[in-house]
């Protein structure tokens, strides 16, 4: 062949393989929707980092209220309250306002699952058996790869292997994301990419609320597990609000309710717009005789939440304490945390710092009180090695110390 002729053929070749590529690449592009409607799959969008802003504390304000709104409101709340007077209450708005508040359960149902903790074990003549717990939990975030559910830490402890089943009867394999041994909740991750499109559309997450704005005398519900039974349900109101009850490096607020709890299976308490804002505990019943139902508001543990459900491990100072107050600074106490109790076995407490210690510093940086030591331990991570420096009090006075801790994980 000659020149011309050899030329005819690799352009002839070179057009044929971009023709062919293109309708492979169209080929494709409509076979794909096909394939996965028939192989139950679908793409999943990369997994990102969940995040979960915090909520800042409602402003107390100290200024008085104007006298002229006062008096032109008061005309008006007078007749309110005339007319609720008089208002004769039926059976049907009893059943109206119960009515709105099974529909806020109800709807929240599409976000509660129930979680079996199986154990593989073996009986007297060696022979398999499974044993399962159930445990109720609530999904708190969502995306096409990933459901992420909040549920009790003993739904994980001692499980082999666990599943979760989803309110329309979907049963998935799950796997612990992370654990938080103090607050004694768990993170369960599900494949979402698993799911196809009709499964996955019926789960939804349970938006997480404000706590600090929960005041006494507002309604919430309990779902999960308040009668031990997972999906089961209870009404009720916010009797007491405790602000700053010390915990395991930090404060919480505690609300005290008459709904049903059940702690152990998993009780999560929402307000009438059905956002989460807290769980029942059975952590701080040795310190009241009340026999009220006691909550953890949501919002002082939603940092450590969203490292619990992006897999980190929540870090772990070991120490409970309390500000020093200007009554205590007027005794003679430095400014800082006043160290109630240093948990035993904890980095703390391995590190030396003891019962009576105020701490000042970590890092470098000043401790002045609960808010500021709270946020530097959540800034922290699991292995990390830090100064700490606390003032010692002595026959001479306050000695200041330093010491090195490492972090651990909860």
């Amino acid at each position: 062949m000659d020149k011309r002729q050899v030329a005819r053929r690799i352009l002839l070749t070179v057009f044929c393989a971009v023709l062919f590529g293109a309708l492979s690449a169209i080929c494709f592009v409509l076979s794909k929707p096909i394939a996965q409607r028939f192989i139950g799959q679908e793409s999943t969008e990369e997994s990102s980092q969940i995040t979960i802003p915090k909520d800042e504390p409602e402003p107390v304000s100290t200024e008085a209220p104007a006298t002229e709104a006062v008096s032109e409101t008061e005309p008006v709340d007078e007749m309110v309250r005339t007319e609720m007077e008089r208002y004769q209450y039926s059976i049907d708005d009893l059943n109206k306002l119960y009515g709105n508040l099974r529909t806020v359960a109800s709807d929240a149902d599409d976000g509660l699952v129930v979680v079996h903790s199986i154990q593989h074990e073996k009986d007297w003549f060696d022979n398999p058996i499974e044993t399962s717990g159930q445990f109720s939990g609530a999904v708190i975030a969502r995306t096409r790869s990933e459901i992420l559910i909040l549920t009790p830490v003993k739904a994980v402890e001692a499980a082999d292997t666990i599943e979760v089943a989803f309110s329309d009867g979907t049963v998935m394999p799950g796997t612990v994301k992370q654990s938080d041994t103090v607050m004694e909740l768990a993170v369960v991750s599900v494949d979402g990419a698993q799911m196809d499109s009709e499964q996955f559309n019926k789960v939804e997450a349970i938006s997480l609320g404000n706590s600090y704005g929960v005041k006494q005398g507002d309604i919430v519900l309990a779902v999960g597990a308040p009668a031990g039974i997972v999906h089961s349900s209870d009404y009720g109101s916010i009797s007491c609000v405790v602000r700053n009850v010390q915990t395991v490096d930090g404060t919480t607020r505690i609300f005290y309710t008459d709904v049903v709890g059940d702690s152990a299976a998993g009780t999560f308490i929402l307000n009438t717009q059905g956002e989460l804002i807290g769980w029942t505990t059975d952590k701080y019943d040795e310190s009241s005789s009340s026999t009220m139902t006691k909550v953890i508001a949501v919002s002082d543990y939603k940092g450590v939440l969203e490292k619990m459900s992006n897999g980190n491990p929540v870090p772990y100072f070991g120490i409970r304490g309390q500000e020093v107050s200007q009554a205590m600074e007027a005794s003679g106490m430095p400014e800082g945390i006043y160290v109630i109790n240093a948990v035993n076995d904890g980095p703390a407490y391995n590190a030396g710092i003891q019962s009576g210690d105020v701490l000042t510093w970590m890092n470098g940086v000043k401790v002045g009180n609960m808010k500021d030591f709270q946020n530097q331990v959540e800034a922290l991570h699991a292995g990390d090695k830090i100064k700490a420096a606390v003032l010692r009090s002595g026959k001479d006075g306050y000695t200041e110390i330093e010491f090195q801790v490492t972090i651990g994980a909860r």
